[in-house]
């Protein structure tokens, strides 16, 4: 009250003594999220959002996107766990999805600059903190659902509840669009309203007979994966071209579609979002190359579930590599039950393993370690434990020979390391980039 706030708004009794006004609400979060719309004049009404929500794949899907809007001319703002932007400006992201007060106010200074379009990573911490609650979602894109974040959710299903919220407000209008992965059982399982047309995408699965006719059904066929990135045809639009991006591995075939059904959803051309695809070449911290001019290939993923680190590992197998060397850890004081499924999915799917430590905020990185062993240790997969990261990334680099693949999972584009003491500088990249010149490797050489 000293600040000058007018009055106070809260889920809690007023406290004895206090004189100014107390508006008592049954849910605090939400009762912010109206506030929040209505004190910026609901600039979600005019502003087309689209929101993107699932375990793996919401930043690169969201990254596509928003190339796709800019190339047709629009202003933007993105919203994300990188970085967000807004009307060419960059911003640091404390959050994936920052609270309602801030998303409205980033949207009220999108209106302001001419801005037309938002996309948002709506993270099931968002959605269950209710942070885009009552928003006006135009596209709602879902990539996929895999185990994670149970240190919070606790359950799958609570996982799943949060997820759904997406599709099914409890205020409000739903998305006019849902576009949604067809080859994820959690995608399958969502309940949509029938208010919202579905855009459904894949790889594997066909389009059923009696397919409705309010619905579409985008399937990538004659997939072709290399070096140099990615190739396909799309089924179930008349005038598709072949796409073609420099993005790497299967996974991303499903956020380029994703990203196609959020353009079809805006009345684009295919023609006008395969020239959006093609702005986006790479995506810092998801399979980002570290190149010095080595004969191998180094790449730094985000990769911190156990899905996740097998798409990655499978991204790499299918560039034929002579080896896949994978170094990964596992996050301190987040769910534990995921450790050994991360070490499972690295002892089955690699060649060689270094097992290091990845964030271990309070905890021990050794007993970190030893979860994530009981995984790792059901395969016969040559590994080494080496619970400082810098010394973990050399290893692998040293261990690396002529047309191997040496992946880093877990931090991708972060810039620190959390420990017991709080965060440290510390990038992926950067310590792969010395290490590869510390080796006489130099690109610029």
């Amino acid at each position: 009250m000293n600040a000058g706030a007018a009055a106070v708004v809260s889920d809690r009794p007023r406290p004895g003594g206090f004189a100014a006004p107390w508006i008592q609400v049954l849910h605090g979060r939400e009762a912010l999220a109206v506030a929040a719309r209505n004190f910026y004049g609901k600039p979600d009404e005019r502003i087309a959002v689209t929101a993107v929500t699932g375990t793996n794949g919401k930043t690169t899907s969201t990254l596509l996107i928003d190339a796709i809007l800019r190339a047709v001319g629009k202003t933007t703002a993105l919203v994300g766990t990188i970085e967000y932007h807004l009307a060419g400006r960059v911003l640091p992201a404390p959050n994936t999805t920052p609270e309602s007060l801030d998303l409205l106010r980033l949207f009220h200074e999108l209106e302001e600059a001419g801005g037309t379009h938002a996309t948002i990573e709506a993270s099931s911490h968002a959605l269950d903190l209710r942070r885009i609650y009552a928003l006006n979602v135009h596209t709602a894109g879902f990539t996929n659902f895999t185990r994670d974040h149970l240190d919070y959710h606790w359950t799958m299903e609570a996982y799943f509840e949060a997820k759904q919220l997406l599709f099914t407000p409890a205020v409000g209008p739903p998305p006019h669009f849902a576009v949604l992965n067809a080859d994820d059982e959690g995608a399958r399982k969502l309940r949509i309203s029938p208010e919202s047309r579905i855009i459904w995408y894949s790889i594997d699965r066909q389009a059923p007979a009696g397919l409705p006719e309010e619905q579409l059904w985008l399937r990538a066929t004659d997939v072709e994966s290399g070096f140099d990135g990615l190739r396909f045809s799309v089924s179930g639009v008349v005038d598709a071209p072949r796409i073609e991006s420099k993005l790497v591995g299967r996974i991303n075939v499903y956020n380029i579609l994703l990203a196609y059904g959020v353009g079809l959803s805006y009345g684009l051309s295919s023609e006008e979002i395969q020239k959006g695809l093609r702005e986006l070449v790479s995506v810092p911290g998801r399979f980002e190359r570290v190149e010095e001019g080595q004969p191998f290939m180094v790449v730094v993923d985000y990769a911190h579930t156990d899905d996740a680190l097998r798409n990655v590992i499978s991204a790499a197998r299918a560039l034929k590599p002579k080896r896949v060397i994978t170094l990964f850890g596992c996050g301190g004081d987040r769910d534990r039950s995921k450790r050994p499924l991360m070490g499972l999915a690295a002892g089955e799917l690699s060649d060689y393993v270094v097992l290091t430590s990845d964030n271990p905020r309070s905890e021990d990185p050794l007993a970190i370690m030893n979860d994530a062993m009981v995984g790792l240790s059901r395969f016969d997969t040559p590994h080494i434990a080496e619970p400082d990261r810098e010394r973990a990334i050399r290893a692998a680099i040293t261990s690396a020979e002529p047309g191997d693949v040496v992946i880093l999972a877990g931090k991708g584009h972060e810039t620190y390391q959390i420990l017991r003491d709080g965060p440290i500088p510390f990038d992926d990249r950067e310590v792969a980039r010395r290490v590869l010149r510390s080796f006489g490797y130099n690109r610029r050489g």
